[in-house]
């Protein structure tokens, strides 16, 4: 065939693996099964289409020391995993949503910075990190949580 020109071995390997890392880069960027769940419900998910690939919608360091990820975690992420172990103990086995719903109902402050973890996630903070906290004074920022729904707008499945 005139004017086809044949790939080398070398030039066919490159279109390969450049072919492989297009295919391979949404799930290297996708964001963990868990963090996806919290995002959708804490509704950071709303005003961003590509909230999926978008890692400042909820930072590792939500959950994690590491703005990595992995252990060892933070208070927060101390919080769900003590919930985790309970909610087993108890023989229940719930999923992840209903967990960090749990969570958020005991109205705990994870990282003792005066700011229940709930209204922690309503201002976007890291519930997690006692330098993260809302600029609001808790009192006006329970107010706003209120008029937004409270706690029923993080129950799994809202």
């Amino acid at each position: 065939m005139a004017g086809v020109k044949r790939l080398g071995r070398t030039e066919a390997l490159a279109c390969a693996l450049a072919g492989l890392v297009v295919l391979a880069a949404p799930v290297a960027l996708a964001m963990p099964k868990y963090r996806n769940q919290a995002v959708v419900q804490f509704h950071y998910d709303r005003d961003n289409p590509l909230w999926q690939l978008d890692r400042r919608v909820m930072a590792c360091t939500y959950c994690h020391v590491k703005d990595t990820g992995g252990p060892p975690w933070n208070s927060f992420g101390e919080a769900l995993r003590s919930a985790f172990r309970a909610d087993a103990e108890a023989g229940k086995h719930s999923k992840f949503p209903q967990v960090l719903f749990s969570v958020l109902q005991a109205g705990g402050d994870a990282d003792g910075d005066s700011y229940p973890d709930v209204l922690e996630v309503f201002a976007r903070t890291l519930p997690g990190d006692p330098k993260s906290k809302p600029t609001q004074p808790a009192a006006d920022l329970q107010a706003s949580f209120e008029k937004a729904g409270g706690l029923a707008q993080y129950a799994p499945g809202k």
